[in-house]
């Protein structure tokens, strides 16, 4: 496959994920900021979504306070901001349309439909009740996506691709999640409150459609190191660090070839240590610490994947 081919591929699905996850951060915030805060602080989950994908910089060049209105603009109709809703899924299309006889016609509909629909979005609805609606029309764009891609596309190189790009920001993103959200929800500073924490920790697994799966695995109250075990290690959680680097990592050895061989040799070792890791150890070593490695070599992994198949100066 030409190396220009997967590069529109991967970025293609990378953009489609990163559009459903930021939905799903602004989500739980927003779901997050109709519960009285102990500390009164309204604030502090929206500067915690621009901590999260590393933006506070550029929102404070347009705005002066992360308030729930502005962090919105921000994140979902501003088109100077690559990582905004707008933006992802524009890109998301130009991606697709460089590579329409690549992939099928049902996916090009969907990933051309969901941009012209997000296009005329009216920003007004975002003021209303309608807030809670747009983000669940985003995630389920996203799952169509997703589906149509598993449901028409030959299992080819093209396929992995795409696949690879969907579950690398997936991982990246699952990982900044669960870091800053549980530094707030632990480690801040108001004083307890059983019913407000356990509101909190709901709407977190939420965020990531885990709530129920949460209950089917552990049946008891939520507590932060279930959360973080069920997150990070579970491989039949769908959006955890493990099994998103179980189908990095099979797609990677599906178009590996003899440049690649110490990218698959750093997957299956990042892979393999999630396979045999210990939520304890993890803890021991520090949360904090454990993600912020886990990013950087999530990371790494998609430097060396551009480096071996995809154009040079690929940007994201």
């Amino acid at each position: 496959m030409l190396s220009r081919t997967a590069d529109h591929l991967y970025w293609m699905a990378r953009y489609i994920e990163r559009a459903e996850n930021v939905a799903r951060m602004l989500d739980v915030n927003y779901r997050m900021s109709m519960v009285p805060q102990a500390d009164g602080n309204l604030d502090a989950g929206w500067g915690a979504t621009l901590s999260i994908i590393g933006l506070e910089d550029a929102f404070r060049e347009k705005h002066e306070a992360p308030t729930m209105e502005a962090v919105l603009d921000f994140m979902v109709f501003d088109a100077s901001n690559a990582t905004s809703i707008l933006s992802c899924l524009r890109m998301a299309r130009e991606n697709a349309h460089a590579v329409r006889g690549t992939i099928t016609s049902e996916m090009w509909e969907t990933t051309n439909d969901t941009w012209l629909k997000m296009r005329d979005y009216p920003r007004w609805k975002l003021a209303g009740s309608e807030i809670g609606e747009f983000f669940e029309w985003v995630k389920f764009r996203s799952h169509l996506s997703r589906g149509v891609t598993l449901g028409t596309m030959l299992r080819d190189e093209a396929f992995h691709f795409t696949r690879m790009g969907t579950f690398l920001e997936r991982a990246d993103a699952t990982a900044r999640f669960i870091d800053v959200k549980y530094h707030m929800l632990v480690e801040g500073s108001a004083p307890p409150d059983a019913a407000v924490d356990y509101y909190q920790w709901s709407a977190l697994l939420r965020s990531v459609s885990a709530f129920e799966v949460y209950r089917k695995v552990y049946r008891d109250m939520i507590t932060p190191v279930k959360v973080a075990e069920l997150l990070i290690l579970n491989d039949q959680m769908p959006r955890s660090l493990r099994t998103s680097l179980i189908e990095v990592y099979e797609n990677l050895r599906a178009v590996s070839n003899h440049r690649t061989q110490e990218t698959e040799r750093r997957a299956g070792e990042l892979q393999a240590s999630l396979k045999f890791g210990r939520i304890e150890d993890v803890f021991a070593r520090g949360l904090h610490e454990y993600l912020t490695q886990f990013i950087v070599r999530v990371n790494d992994l998609g430097n060396r994947i551009s480096d071996d198949f995809l154009v040079p100066m690929t940007s994201n």
